[in-house]
């Protein structure tokens, strides 16, 4: 497993702007949820997170659909935190404006702009902007090499068969450092981490179920491949839900009563059985739920990031209805509280 220097680690949030529950039980407006969003972003960034990630949805339990609108808006409050997507939904999109929104969030914020790039684990998009999903492969394959290509910040000819071709082409504007820093976002199919390691990408590892240390194969693949295509050491992040409290049975109680809506609405449209408090509970407890009081979750990400070798956890903290007030909280617990003892329960081996 590659080894980085423990000073690299990095810590963040990832929301996908979930639209809360008001003091009166009742759905908030879309307005107020990305109005939300801004707020524990602003948050974030003052109680020392080092990531904020913004997804992009499509669909009305999500308030987001324009991530890197929001981010610029916590941009223009913040100072030092990483602005990220999670993720920006590539094959729908198209890779130049995509670089070009970038650019420009990469320029308000200092060159704090991030771009996760990923395929997205919902279809609403496809429809909506005329892609037809038996592209699905193709559609991220080309977009990504594309976006790629970008990047380098030079003069870009490109041909495919999603868009129109480029020849000698120049994208505006250049970014201060030369480069936005983009990695790739996957669900665990070997074939997206080789993919990564192809482009020369860094990883981003969806975990949202099951053990962590399942996916320490997939770690190792990534490193295998970078090694047999000749590319540099490059850095893996997981992104895994879960809510900080001030004590477990409050973080257990509040987040499964927002969660098991969710899940159950969801699993309806994709087929899975209902969720049930057993199998959340083991999930707290050996899964992917990084879920409990400010030690507790400090434990559980240490773990998970010594299993895996990984370089950033990020924690998504937004979970269907839960309240703004839950999250904002959870927030300043994370960062005041769950950083400083992950780091020192990390230093300490």
């Amino acid at each position: 497993m590659a080894v980085f220097p423990l000073s690299q680690l990095q810590l963040g949030l990832d929301t996908f702007g979930d639209i809360p529950v008001g003091p009166d039980g009742q759905r908030v407006s879309d307005a107020q949820a990305v109005r939300y969003v801004l707020e524990q972003g602003v948050l974030a960034d003052r109680v020392g997170v080092d990531v904020f990630g913004v997804g992009e949805h499509h669909r009305d339990d999500f308030a987001v659909s324009a991530p890197e609108i929001v981010l610029a808006a916590i941009a223009a409050r913040t100072e030092r935190i990483r602005l990220a997507t999670a993720v920006t939904v590539l094959s729908s999109d198209d890779p130049v404006r995509v670089y070009e929104r970038f650019a420009t969030l990469d320029a308000l914020s200092h060159g704090r702009a991030e771009i996760i790039a990923g395929r997205g684990s919902f279809t609403e998009s496809f429809p909506l902007f005329g892609y037809d999903m038996r592209d699905y492969e193709k559609l991220f394959e080309e977009k990504l090499d594309l976006l790629t290509a970008l990047l380098d910040e030079g003069q870009v000819t490109w041909s495919g068969s999603v868009r129109a071709s480029l020849t000698e082409q120049h994208v505006y504007p250049k970014t201060e450092s030369g480069r936005i820093t983009t990695w790739v976002g996957v669900g665990g199919s070997p074939e997206s981490v080789v993919r990564a390691a192809r482009h020369g990408l860094p990883l981003v590892l969806g975990i949202i179920g099951g053990q962590p240390v399942r996916f320490a194969p997939y770690v190792d693949l990534f490193h295998r491949a970078l090694t047999q295509l000749g590319k540099p050491l490059l850095p893996v992040a997981v992104h895994a839900p879960g809510l900080v409290a001030d004590d477990d049975q409050t973080a257990v109680d509040l987040y499964w009563e927002h969660y098991r809506v969710m899940i159950a609405r969801l699993g309806a449209e994709r087929g899975w059985p209902p969720p049930t408090r057993d199998g959340f509970q083991f999930d707290v407890s050996e899964g992917a739920q990084h879920l409990g009081s400010p030690q507790t979750v400090a434990t559980k990400i240490a773990r998970t990031v010594r299993q895996l070798g990984i370089q950033r956890f990020t924690l998504k903290y937004s979970a269907g209805t839960l309240p703004h007030e839950a999250i904002m909280h959870s927030i300043e617990l994370y960062g005041t509280e769950v950083i400083p003892r992950v780091r020192a329960l990390l230093a300490d081996e």
